[in-house]
């Protein structure tokens, strides 16, 4: 899209209402009423929210801030899925459908929550007769099935901490996390099936534990016939794993700060983090936004197209809605395969009414053209939401009109991995700006400031922080508490988000982008020094450097800058090599749509590699101060 036309867009600062009876339907009809009753005593506000879900023993102090680590909920004794299970099946949901599954070639499986009550259980009780134990860590390396969900939901039964590895990762970097978790045990499946074909995952699983004595057990979930064969005694099929275990499981009772999970996301830095997300809190945080933001009703269909992998699964398909009681639908492969209907046949034959996805996928489907959606009925569509990455305002028009048909909200979300759960949306009753995430969800007190952490001015650039702590809030980064410290440290007395953005007089947030060097792909978050790291192993490569760049479809694309060792030269062959090399370090989506082999790189003196000189010159755009830069 054209940067006038965007410009153009915004300039007009279209403002679209929600239909009457929504509002008037709505879990919130009034956002300024709900927020102030945030504002006016936060902790009475969260205890409130707090006291819909089941606990052990209550807490003693809903917040203990000791700037910058927080305690929610202290003393409180709970099990999340306790809240997301047990309760539900013993107050009449029993045979309330939990999860419709199907996958590319139309197989499918309905799963209520008394099933998955059974499945989790028994792979609860296996994974207690393994040797797993609270605080010991499972990494989690599964394709989008029910029995993904499952693993992570056992792992918390018992208080083990589940890290969800998304299966589109290659070897270097599963193993990385399987490493830095030190897993005990590592739960996959033989294939994930995407375009058709079936992707090996228990092979690059081998590959990646090859000399970890720490990892004692593997269960495969084998999918495809013939079975995959299974290595010695540490690997285990799924089914075999879980066979006469007790369908119960007594769960572990845990306090609201012992870890949940670890979820790895990429970082300017290069090494992957960790972050650390404990139970009480990220419970309570996803259960309120779940019911507030998504406007989550009994009787809802919601389909969160997400993976697991990821903490939109993480939040929005496994915790979130499971805690709140949703039906669900999740579907394995790729959005446009066989054809671009798939997902709009999905909507229809399973009547969602709430549809979460990432304007990657929309923009997608705009190129493809309205006569795919407009082939099935979508008349169950009540509400609309974005996530990933910001929408822009062409994209979100598009949704809006031919997805929702100008009757369905559109909740375009900004949160992170760190943050657990959303942030700033247009909740409810709320008026829509296109292009303009909207405002903090109650419960988050949101700023735009310049970097001493005063606010700027209306409609001027500058750094998103938010100024309380929130109870889904991230814990720590995992092994590096000084990581963590600098999010807080950056900007005085604020969590400093890494975005930047503007907010104008109504108090709409637009997010302009990352403050870092983190590339925006398809709504995934990649590190450009793991990339750069990925493309140095190669022997040709002497030194690289990478940059996003606009592109219509993915947000960003990624472009790398290569020096090459003497002895070799650039050739379209060397550009293949390179771009299969990135494939198999790091897996398809860090893969350069673009390398240019250069001379030299534009370096400090204290010789870092200034990206934004390569990226100004690429986009013909003023480079900035280049004082620092070396002669």
């Amino acid at each position: 899209m054209a940067e006038g036309k965007l410009d153009h867009l915004l300039k007009k600062e279209s403002v679209i209402h929600p239909p009457k009876e929504f509002v008037e339907k709505a879990n919130v009809k009034d956002y300024e009423s709900e927020y102030s009753r945030f504002r006016e005593d936060p902790e009475k506000f969260w205890a409130s929210v707090a006291e819909e879900l089941f606990w052990y023993e209550k807490w003693e102090k809903v917040l203990e801030w000791n700037y910058p680590y927080a305690k929610w909920f202290v003393g409180g004794k709970t099990n999340i899925t306790v809240n997301a299970l047990d309760r539900h099946v013993k107050n009449g949901k029993r045979n309330k459908v939990a999860f419709f599954w199907e996958d590319e070639l139309g197989n499918e499986k309905v799963v209520t929550y008394g099933e998955l009550f059974r499945l989790v259980n028994k792979l609860a009780n296996a994974l207690k007769a393994a040797g797993i134990k609270k605080g010991d860590r499972v990494v989690i390396y599964m394709p989008l099935v029910v029995e993904q969900v499952a693993a992570m939901l056992a792992c918390a039964r018992i208080g083990a901490i589940h890290s969800v590895v998304y299966a589109g990762f290659s070897v270097p970097a599963l193993r990385h996390r399987i490493e830095d978790a030190e897993a005990k045990l590592v739960i996959t499946a033989d294939v994930t099936i995407r375009r058709g074909r079936a992707i090996p995952l228990k092979r690059i699983v081998d590959e990646a534990i090859m000399d970890l004595p720490f990892v004692e057990q593997i269960v495969v979930l084998r999918r495809l016939e013939p079975k995959v064969d299974l290595i010695g005694e540490k690997e285990v099929d799924f089914y075999e794993f879980i066979d006469g275990h007790l369908d119960y499981c007594e769960p572990e009772v845990m306090d609201a700060e012992d870890p949940l999970f670890i979820l790895y996301t990429s970082g300017s830095t290069g090494k992957p983090k960790g972050v650390l997300h404990t139970t009480g809190g990220y419970m309570v945080g996803t259960y309120y936004s779940m019911k507030t933001v998504f406007d989550l009703k009994e009787d809802d269909v919601y389909w969160c197209t997400a993976d697991p992998g990821w903490i939109t699964g993480h939040s929005y398909i496994v915790y979130g809605p499971l805690v709140a009681g949703a039906t669900q639908v999740i579907a394995e492969g790729a959005p446009n395969y066989p054809d671009f209907g798939r997902w709009w046949g999905i909507v229809e034959k399973y009547g969602v009414n709430i549809f979460y996805t990432a304007p990657t996928a929309i923009r997608m489907f705009m190129r493809a053209g309205e006569k795919w959606p407009n082939k099935y009925d979508l008349s169950s569509l009540r509400l609309l939401g974005s996530v990933g990455e910001p929408i822009n305002p062409e994209a979100w028009l598009w949704y809006y009109r031919v997805i929702g048909k100008e009757r369905c909200p559109i909740v375009d979300t900004w949160w992170q991995t760190e943050t657990g759960a959303v942030m700033i949306t247009t909740i409810d009753g709320l008026s829509m700006k296109p292009g303009r995430a909207g405002k903090p969800v109650p419960g988050v007190i949101a700023e735009v400031v310049d970097r001493e952490g005063n606010p700027v001015e209306d409609d001027k650039g500058g750094f998103l922080v938010i100024k309380y702590p929130w109870p889904s809030m991230m814990r720590t980064i995992y092994k590096n508490p000084e990581r963590y410290e600098q999010y807080w440290n950056t900007i005085p007395n604020c969590y400093t988000a890494g975005d930047v953005a503007v907010r104008d007089k109504d108090g709409y947030i637009m997010i302009l982008g990352r403050a870092d060097d983190v590339i925006n792909v398809s709504g995934h978050r990649i590190g450009t020094m793991e990339v750069e790291s990925a493309l140095v192993s190669h022997p040709a490569v002497a030194e690289a450097a990478v940059i996003g760049k606009p592109d219509p479809v993915k947000g960003e694309t990624i472009k790398a800058f290569v020096i090459l060792k003497e002895g070799y030269s650039a050739s379209e062959k060397l550009v293949d090599d390179l771009k299969y090399h990135v494939r198999m370090e790091l897996g398809a989506l860090a893969v350069p749509s673009e390398i240019e082999f250069v001379d030299k790189l534009p370096k400090t003196r204290s010789g870092k590699i200034m990206r934004r000189v390569l990226k100004a010159k690429e986009l013909g755009m003023d480079p900035g101060d280049l004082s620092t830069l070396e002669d």
